[in-house]
């Protein structure tokens, strides 16, 4: 049995924190977190290599790679398999589905990675990795963070469209309501003062609901 510390585990980092430094083993050579600085990177974990879910998400996450480096984003995967587990699957996804897998997977063995970012929780596995993804953005601070089970694969748009709304509320500082996708109406943040929640009534360039609510068309976001 894996002897693990449980306050290291469950000391995860959270949204607005700097995401941990690391220094990792990969199909693409030893990369170290700092490599990405003025570029935005999805972090992502999967249970095991040679897995049917997991399988099918890394064919999901190459799909959507092309459009994630138009964000200038890039995807760094990671599980505890060994570097030669991790170029046998991407040899067989490519075999097998014709799928070259372009980005690097950390061979996390020691758990050092995952255990820094809180990819190990023990009441779902103790040896496994689960499905962990942080956003870290081009500053190199932890901007979201979602977890699934260990039996549920993840949705690429959802992280397509959460890159995009990120990236659209430090461009243009707004936020981003239900649902949003490119090309929507934002929301603007409240007025600070009673003077501003009247003006923002009388602005004909706002959807104004009430003072406290107001969204406007956003002219510039990247579909």
């Amino acid at each position: 049995m894996d002897n693990f510390n449980s306050e290291t585990i469950y000391s995860l980092p959270r949204i607005g924190d700097r995401a941990p430094q690391f220094e990792a083993t990969t199909t693409q050579g030893t990369i170290k977190l700092e490599d990405y600085k003025g570029s935005w990177l999805i972090l992502f974990s999967h249970p095991a290599d040679f897995t049917p879910v997991c399988t099918t998400e890394f064919v999901a996450f190459q799909s959507i790679y092309p459009q994630l480096r138009e964000l200038n984003t890039e995807l760094l995967g990671l599980s505890v398999d060994s570097l030669p587990a991790h170029f046998a699957w991407v040899r067989n996804i490519q075999e097998k589905q014709n799928i070259k897998i372009e980005f690097p997977i950390i061979a996390d063995l020691n758990k050092d990675v995952a255990t820094k970012y809180g990819m190990i929780h023990p009441g779902e596995s103790s040896t496994e990795t689960n499905r962990a993804v942080f956003v870290i953005d081009n500053k190199q601070m932890i901007r979201a963070i979602i977890y699934y089970p260990l039996t549920t694969g993840r949705n690429m748009d959802e992280i397509l469209r959460l890159v995009k709304a990120l990236q659209t509320t430090d461009e243009h500082k707004v936020s981003t309501p239900a649902g949003w996708t490119p090309g929507d109406k934002v929301v603007v943040p409240p007025p600070t003062s009673q003077q501003l929640a009247e003006e923002r009534v009388a602005d004909k360039d706002l959807e104004v609901v009430d003072w406290y609510f107001a969204k406007k068309e956003l002219v510039g976001t990247k579909e």
